[in-house]
């Protein structure tokens, strides 16, 4: 009998794998949706990924290849991107279009895949790995609830205010974007990136992508529209180019160059949505009933907007390479937050075990200096060189501000912190985070 191991190699992807990867995952991914037939939409996203696309080459894919028949027995793609926190760059690696061919399944080749794609990230320095996807399932391959996607909530269309409307806009308007827009909304994102919220910046290249650089079919093709104020473009919106379910519009993001513009920026960004979830009604021949915001509840487009019907946020799996990578890029952030609420550590040191891992925080003056790999103790929850036990996981829902101290100290009873002063630290250092975040696609 022929083993997994001889049978199967895994490689990158090369151009010449183009049609067979289209086929491949045109083939198993959105059945129901094509009711059987190879999903066009998966399959003009995979030409566009493995040619043209601004971020992602050939080599980003991962190709399980059948030895006796050289044919892609299963495939996925990382999509690198930089993620930024309060203007620190997190290095994230986005997995998609995970697909294993049905002749195949059963050879846990997706474990073969991920592993593979992890060796290159930990090589690569790629600090966060996310992915979307069946319940549970990453969990068995490292991953973890550690980021949530939307919870804003959804508007019926009857809500959403006329465009000209009570005077809606007060001077602003919007209308879709074109290429000559990317420099402008490459700027606006720039400046986000210093916000504290987790943000994922576009260059101009990859915004002319965006507005007029893939497929007509592409599955993850949106639309871009532009906030003007004047002449100049002061935000966007970015919203699906048709109605999903039954007559859902939705929308992935949207954005104000100044935060103090949203409240008078929120009826014309509705009104236009309203009218752009008409057309496509009319287009279709079925009706428009809901505006689905996959925004965080704390957008500040969302409070300004209708209350709407509430929603339980859905969650993103989050991977994390090396913690003390992490909390090294983020010494900066840490340190403004505990220089803010005017504390200073009483120690040369502050040791995070996760364990596994176990990161050392250095300081002068009570002011955080550095992060470097500590000692790793054989139990660090009573460990009294330890200030905190903390599992892996749970330190990544820290540090992205899915969940603070309290919460993490409640649903994880192996997440130890020595005294109440270690406490009351990393819950300064550890605040909720806004996920303002349309990653790449």
């Amino acid at each position: 009998m022929t083993s997994v191991a001889t049978r199967y190699t895994v490689r990158m992807g090369r151009v010449e794998d183009a049609a067979g990867l289209a086929t491949l995952q045109a083939s198993t991914q959105l059945q129901p949706a094509g009711g059987g037939d190879p999903h066009p939409g998966i399959e003009a996203w995979v030409l566009d990924l493995m040619d043209g696309h601004p971020t992602v080459t050939p080599a980003d894919f991962l190709v399980v290849e059948d030895t006796a028949t050289g044919r892609p027995a299963a495939s996925l793609v990382g999509l690198r991107q930089d993620w930024y926190l309060g203007g620190v760059r997190l290095p994230v690696g986005q997995v998609e279009l995970v697909a294993t061919d049905p002749g195949h399944r059963g050879n846990r080749l997706t474990e073969l895949l991920f592993t593979a794609l992890h060796e290159r990230y930990r090589a690569d320095g790629v600090t966060l790995q996310m992915i979307e996807g069946i319940p549970y399932f990453y969990r068995r391959l490292g991953y973890d609830y550690a980021l949530a996607d939307d919870g804003a909530p959804s508007v019926p269309a009857a809500s959403l205010p006329t465009v000209g409307s009570n005077g809606s806009g007060a001077g602003l308007t919007v209308r879709p974007a074109g290429v000559g827009d990317a420099d402008a909304l490459a700027a606006i994102d720039r400046r986000l990136t210093g916000d504290p919220v987790l943000s994922c910046p576009r260059d101009a290249g990859t915004w002319r992508y965006e507005i007029a650089g893939r497929r007509a079919a592409d599955f993850a093709r949106n639309e871009v529209a532009v906030l003007v104020d004047g002449t100049d473009v002061c935000g966007y919106l970015v919203h699906s180019v048709q109605l999903f379910g039954a007559g859902e519009l939705v929308l992935f993001a949207a954005a104000c160059d100044r935060p103090a513009d949203w409240t008078r920026a929120a009826p014309a960004v509705l009104a236009y949505l309203g009218d752009v979830g008409r057309r496509y009604a009319a287009a279709a021949g079925q009706s428009f009933t809901l505006l689905r915001q996959r925004l965080s509840p704390l957008h500040p487009l969302v409070r300004s907007g209708p209350a709407g019907v509430p929603k339980r946020p859905r969650g993103w799996y989050m991977r994390l390479t090396d913690p003390v990578d992490l909390l090294d890029r983020l010494v900066p952030v840490l340190r403004e937050r505990w220089n803010a609420a005017r504390l200073r550590w009483p120690e040369p040191t502050m040791t995070i075990d996760t364990y596994g891992r176990a990161a050392r925080l250095e300081f002068t003056d009570g002011e955080l200096t550095a992060v470097t790999a500590g000692r790793r103790s054989a139990d660090p929850s009573i460990d009294p060189q330890t200030h905190a036990a903390v599992p892996s996981a749970a330190l990544l829902q820290l540090a992205l501000g899915y969940r603070t101290v309290p919460e993490v100290l409640v649903t994880w009873p192996d997440c130890v912190l020595r005294d109440r002063l270690t406490e009351h630290f990393l819950t300064v250092a550890f605040p909720p985070v806004e996920a303002r975040l349309w990653p790449l696609a």
